[in-house]
């Protein structure tokens, strides 16, 4: 046996969890009866997983060079005993924070980030269709009753934000990041909002304008192919969201991001971030090269901090935080959602693919959302990640009007606007 199938058996043999592994050579590592399998077509490619490197070993499942077999859960618990003792909180040093910065104003003018996301939600919009909910809303689903199916959670969460934002009949509303349009159409057609979205991608804006179109809804509902920092309103905004956008902007623009919330809204006006954050206060990022995984195959340019390095930045910009809700177990839930609907479906997932690509890149991208979508679902899990709804206010001036006598914001004193009990028929 050679040194790194000796390491590799080691690692097999310290597992909580059984994982079969089988060599070039046809060799198999393991137990025998384990639910998943790691297969290597080729000898180089042993390193990835002797080091633990599972970046990695991931970009070799992607190119083919190793395959995966058995459920995505128990593939799953194999790695997260995989993920190296230190390094799930990998501290960068001063030069990395500047290294850091440099590359993110570098990744991030208009150009480079309407490229990524394009990279990303371009893709096709049927293959999103068959694993997201009917909606096709890509971010994390709210469970308020355990037993809701994802289609169920989704619309709570959607309803969950308008409530949050306290909208109210006759209000102009922007969507940052307006995805496939299944909050814009929620606020408006169950709030009786004005509602305006934006969006980097093609597919989305034309899906949004078709639907649009169909629901009738042309003199309430507008979509635009714009970058927010371009987004000028004739009149401030009474509220705002951005959903799921707050992960693409960049560390380094972050502070001119809350600014812009800031001017999009009129004194007393409610934003809400919903977004992914780091776990880490100091920022430390998951290790076994997981990150690079990402960056390379699927959100290129996405950055991520701190939740209080967040509520920092807004507060620098001029808002001020009324609300913080944790939603990091609603989206386990959720991309365990997502990764069953995939992983019931591969075949028409590739078939979808192929339709505007050729048999090997649907295939690399079929293989890059299976780790993707479980890798994730992991990461929560394990509160490597997090995703965090905050919810800040535009303050009034001292001298101007408000809801409450003194508050200087419209924001009610208690949280009975978000649970209380609606009439029939407004869900």
């Amino acid at each position: 046996m050679s040194a790194v199938d000796q390491i590799i058996a080691s690692k097999l043999g310290r597992l909580p969890a059984p994982l079969r592994v089988r060599l070039p050579s046809g060799k198999v590592l393991g137990a025998a009866q384990a639910p998943a399998e790691i297969e290597f077509r080729e000898t180089a490619a042993l390193g990835t997983l002797a080091r633990g490197d599972l970046g990695a070993l991931a970009a070799e499942i992607v190119h083919g060079r190793v395959e995966i077999r058995g459920g995505m859960r128990d593939l799953m618990r194999v790695v997260a005993a995989l993920v190296p003792d230190d390094g799930q909180a990998i501290r960068p040093r001063p030069w990395q924070r500047l290294w850091w910065s440099i590359g993110s104003i570098l990744h991030h003018s208009r150009s480079k980030d309407a490229e990524q996301i394009r990279f990303h939600y371009d893709i096709s919009d049927d293959f999103y269709a068959i694993w997201l909910d009917p909606l096709r809303v890509y971010s994390c689903a709210y469970f308020r009753d355990p037993d809701m199916d994802l289609a169920q959670a989704q619309l709570a969460k959607l309803d969950h934000i308008c409530r949050k934002l306290d909208l109210r009949p006759g209000e102009r509303f922007v969507d940052i990041g307006a995805g496939w349009g299944g909050l814009l159409f929620h606020a408006a057609e169950h709030y009786g909002v004005d509602a305006i979205g934006i969006t980097l991608s093609r597919n989305q804006f034309d899906h949004v304008s078709r639907m649009i179109d169909r629901k009738g809804l042309s003199g309430r509902v507008r979509i635009q192919l714009c970058d927010y920092r371009d987004l000028r309103p004739d009149q401030p905004f009474d509220k705002l969201a951005s959903v799921g956008m707050f992960e693409h902007v960049g560390r380094a623009n972050l502070p001119a991001y809350f600014r812009t919330l800031l001017d999009l809204l009129r004194p007393g006006g409610l934003a809400l971030n919903h977004g992914i954050t780091l776990t880490g206060l100091d920022e430390a990022i998951v290790g076994g090269g997981l990150g690079d995984f990402i960056e390379k195959f699927i959100f290129p340019g996405g950055e991520l901090v701190h939740v209080s390095h967040a509520i920092r930045l807004l507060s620098q910009a001029g808002m001020e935080m009324v609300d913080t809700e944790n939603l990091r177990p609603h989206y386990a839930r959720t991309l365990w959602a997502w990764s069953d609907g995939l992983e019931a479906h591969l075949a028409e997932a590739e078939e979808v693919l192929r339709r505007g690509s050729d048999r090997e890149r649907a295939a690399r991208t079929l293989r890059a959302f299976r780790l993707y979508l479980a890798g994730c679902a992991l990461a929560f899990e394990e509160n490597w990640t997090s995703l965090y709804q905050i919810l800040m206010t535009r303050p009034d001036a001292p001298d101007a009007p408000s809801g409450m006598a003194g508050a200087h914001a419209d924001y009610p004193f208690t949280r009975d606007h978000i649970y209380a009990p609606r009439d029939a028929g407004t869900d």
